[in-house]
């Protein structure tokens, strides 16, 4: 059996990439701001904290770290930053994660 390894069919940079991708998104509160991202376009700090019922400076704390590893990105709107997925194929997983999750 020849079977092309992941890494070589992705190149190693890439699945290193996508390793810390996973491990950013790895926490209830931040995939739940995602799939709560990937739901609407663009949406800011209080609309994200009233439909997650999360304090500010949690949900402030996730957004920060998932923009430094390139998961969501913001553009200013008046005083507000309205954030969004960055990279939206990424929402993928959380389709299968719920389709994983009705066999747990």
């Amino acid at each position: 059996m020849n079977e092309m390894l992941l890494g070589k069919r992705v190149g190693e940079n890439r699945l290193l990439k996508a390793s810390e991708l996973l491990r950013t998104a790895a926490h209830p509160q931040r995939l739940a701001i995602l799939d709560l991202l990937g739901r609407h376009e663009r949406l800011c700090n209080l609309e994200m904290q009233e439909m997650l019922g999360i304090e500010q400076a949690i949900l402030s704390q996730h957004l920060s770290l998932m923009r430094d590893r390139g998961l969501v990105d913001f553009e200013k709107d008046g005083r507000f930053s309205r954030y969004f997925i960055r990279q939206p194929e990424f929402l993928r997983i959380i389709g299968c994660l719920e389709r994983c999750c009705e066999k747990l």
